[in-house]
């Protein structure tokens, strides 16, 4: 349907509208002509002026399109890869072999470079560690060399990092269909009328405030979280609970977005503990257990990550 042509200075990408697009929106015309490419994406190169409609710049996703109509997509050229920067950070590590390394991340570090947080990452500590890593990964993604998972900036805990690309692509599998269990424990606010239980909803992003996700009724993706309460009490005379959280899927800040659903928010949450919120110094979330197949010889192996001095002095305060 759509032939790609260059330019010296970027690519364009020519497109015919056919008969039964007419009357969609143009954004939604492209995501259908352009498989590559996100709805998101495309929508923001229509309002970047990148999309011209018959030889006029249209600006407007909303834009209705008619048959024949002729479209072309100017593409910015790609980025260089950005390459992290070795550096000596000292890293606790909970094992570790010639294809894998689990790690026990600390609270405060990003896990790799990204705008606002160029240096002092995970990734820059894992090439400080072994500078050959990023040419190990140079045809997979140099700037994220063996970075299988991700925890959030101030989540604590168990992380595993794959050594040699084989062993990336065999624990990302894993990952995907879900042969790894990932337990958290964390400390919430308020107490729960029920001591089990299991959230389902689906996360997308939040349909006001696009730097935050949320529990959304269409659209997003599926996410899994079971908990169990394992103690209740107060801190500092604000009612509290210690739980234990599995969680079956990988969304960007799950836990957390299905905790505030509940009205039990993780404490120290400055984005979704809303009124709730139970003051700690960073968010409470701690990557406690991580079991997976090991990426070469398919053995289950378990890690444990002990809770941080800070986690431990919360909970220590839990009455």
């Amino acid at each position: 349907m759509a032939e790609l042509k260059k330019r010296q200075e970027n690519d364009t990408l020519r497109l015919t509208v056919p008969e039964q697009f007419a009357g969609m929106r143009l954004d939604q015309c492209l995501a259908q002509l352009c498989g590559d490419f996100s709805r998101s994406r495309l929508q923001n190169l229509i309002r970047q002026g990148a999309v011209a409609r018959n030889g006029a710049v249209c600006d407007s996703p909303r834009t209705a399109v008619a048959a024949n109509d002729r479209i072309e997509l100017s593409l910015p050229p790609e980025p260089e890869p950005f390459r992290a920067e070795p550096e000596r950070i000292g890293l606790d590590v909970l094992y570790e072999d010639e294809f894998l390394l689990v790690l026990n991340k600390p609270a405060g570090m990003v896990v790799h470079p990204a705008a606002g947080n160029w240096s002092g990452t995970l990734v820059n500590a894992l090439l400080g560690r072994d500078p050959g890593l990023a040419a190990d990964f140079e045809e997979m993604d140099p700037g994220r060399p063996g970075i299988v998972h991700r925890l959030d900036k101030d989540t604590s805990g168990c992380l595993a990092v794959a050594k040699t690309p084989r062993a990336l692509c065999r624990l990302s599998e894993s990952f995907a269909s879900r042969r790894v269990s990932k337990v958290y424990a964390a400390i919430l606010a308020g107490h729960f009328k029920e001591k089990t239980g299991e959230l389902c909803g689906r996360i997308g992003r939040h349909p006001v405030d696009r730097k935050k996700m949320a529990v959304v009724r269409s659209g997003g993706k599926e996410a899994l979280t079971r908990y169990r309460i394992a103690e209740e009490g107060r801190i500092d005379g604000i009612d509290a609970s210690f739980a234990e959280i599995r969680i079956f899927t990988g969304r960007t800040h799950q836990i957390r977005v299905h905790m505030a659903s509940l009205g039990h928010p993780v404490a120290g949450d400055a984005v979704y503990g809303g009124a709730r919120r139970l003051p700690a110094p960073r968010q409470m979330l701690h990557a406690w257990k991580l079991t997976l197949p090991h990426p070469e010889t398919g053995k289950e192996m378990a890690f444990e990550a002990p809770f941080p001095p800070d986690f431990s002095e919360m909970l220590a305060g839990l009455h």
